[in-house]
């Protein structure tokens, strides 16, 4: 049996900590806990501390994750919760990727406008992700383009004090904090998401055998094999904080279909791609990165790095 209170690390913000107790409740209810059995423990993180510049600039995901990877390791924890998003492609050994939540609705929300079309000429957008811009570059050359980071409350004020005419936020994040009806969503169709987005993951000591086993009970299979693909083609792209790329994966029956979008960070450039796959074929992640720095122009593949290798 293992001990109890399990100890769940997780990031300081409303969205982290709303997730944490999603992932309480779950296992909870999937392992026959009560709440007081699950302690929630909240950990700073350098993300969180560095809101003034975009977070290329200052370490990338890394810095959504090393306080908690450090304390899981160190065993001050015994499991971690993620958006799927901030994980970095290649993990430290000593710790797995135990389960994926249930994937939430996986669309971008605007904030400011009804379409990207309907932005005013030269509309001034805030934000600091390089999908996002590059994607909205691509759609509306004319916009402008400024960095925004911090939590929804935080990016709603400044687009309250009119700092910017337009942001983007996750619709999962949004849904998760019940802040319903807020923006419009971009259809994933024509607006693809970050790799990884609107899923929790939840990570744990790659050798606690017992704890493997019972976050195994809230793994959603569908929504971790999506992940997954999605991982898989971030590592053998060999991108980095920097590389602007989007990518979706969907099931057609028994099969999988991974759609990705690369582009130059000034959204001048775009290509995109799509593998239909059994979904036991882990390969073919990886054959849709090759064909896509293949065919893509320099303008892209050159923010694109070697493929890396030891990916978890």
């Amino acid at each position: 049996m293992t001990r109890t209170p399990l100890r769940l690390g997780t990031r300081m913000s409303p969205l982290a900590m709303a997730q944490a107790h999603e992932a309480q409740a779950r296992l909870c209810a999937a392992a026959g806990l009560r709440e007081q059995d699950i302690a929630i423990v909240a950990v700073r993180a350098s993300g969180d501390k560095v809101q003034d510049r975009p977070l290329a600039e200052i370490g990338g995901k890394a810095l959504w994750t090393k306080e908690l990877d450090a304390a899981l390791i160190a065993g001050e924890i015994d499991f971690a919760v993620h958006s799927a998003k901030d994980v970095e492609t290649i993990r430290p050994p000593e710790i797995a990727i135990a389960a994926v939540l249930e994937r939430e609705d996986v669309r971008d929300v605007l904030l400011g406008a009804s379409t990207i079309a309907a932005l005013p000429r030269d509309a001034l957008v805030g934000t600091s992700a390089p999908r996002r811009t590059a994607q909205l570059l691509h759609m509306r050359s004319d916009c402008r383009v400024v960095p925004i980071r911090g939590n929804v409350a935080t990016r709603l004020a400044k687009l309250a004090a009119g700092e910017v005419d337009a942001t983007f936020l996750a619709l999962a994040g949004l849904n998760r904090l019940g802040e319903t009806g807020v923006g419009h969503a971009l259809d994933a169709g024509d607006w693809l998401p970050a790799p990884g987005q609107a899923a929790i993951a939840i990570e744990c000591r790659a050798a606690d055998d017992a704890m493997l086993e019972m976050l195994a009970r809230i793994d959603h299979a569908p929504s971790r094999r999506a992940v997954l693909a999605e991982r898989a083609l971030l590592a053998a792209l060999g991108g980095s904080c920097h590389s602007p790329v989007a990518a979706l994966t969907s099931h057609i029956g028994e099969d999988m279909l991974l759609r990705a979008a690369l582009f130059s960070p000034d959204g001048a450039e775009r290509i995109e791609r799509s593998v239909q796959f059994p979904r036991d074929d882990t390969g073919a992640p990886a054959s849709l990165a090759a064909m896509l720095l293949n065919e893509a122009p320099a303008a892209i593949s050159d923010h694109f790095a070697k493929p890396q290798a030891g990916f978890r």
